[in-house]
């Protein structure tokens, strides 16, 4: 995999919260689910940013149930295993068209390319936390990705 690719794939992990040792199998709010066999389909409320949330997000990426059956329905995926969900999130950031700036590290217009799909990107429409432009820049330096400046 690319190393640019790769550390934008983790960057976006830490940003949605599930970098640990559970992280593909991490509901909305933290809790966990057990089985990899689809998506949990699972709704939960919390308060988040000072405001209640109703989310069905799950795994890795914080998939909404909705996004997820677009992917598996595009990809024929078997499963919500780790590596389906890794090919699905590759998946919505090339339908984003930011592959292309993630490779050539233009990490900015890919931050802004995918900022609809990822709430926790800086300048995300959603209302919720979202990280700084500074802090996904150093999380992804820091994961081996190169960026460009000013792009």
């Amino acid at each position: 995999m690319n190393m640019n690719l790769y550390a934008f794939l983790n960057m976006l992990r830490y940003g949605e919260g599930t970098t640990g040792p559970n992280g593909y199998r991490t509901l909305f709010g933290g809790g966990t689910f057990d089985s990899f066999a689809d998506h949990p389909r699972v709704k939960i409320r919390r308060k988040l940013g000072g405001k209640f949330i109703t989310s069905s997000a799950a795994g890795a990426y914080q998939f909404l149930e909705g996004t997820w059956d677009e992917c598996a329905a595009a990809l024929d995926l078997p499963d919500f295993s780790p590596a389906s969900q890794d090919r699905a999130a590759r998946f919505l950031i090339h339908r984003r068209g930011a592959m292309g700036d993630i490779i050539a590290g233009h990490f900015s217009a890919a931050v802004k390319k995918c900022n609809k799909e990822w709430a926790s990107l800086p300048g995300s429409p959603y209302g919720q936390p979202v990280l700084t432009m500074s802090r996904v820049l150093a999380l992804y330096t820091a994961c081996g990705g190169n960026s460009i400046q000013g792009k």
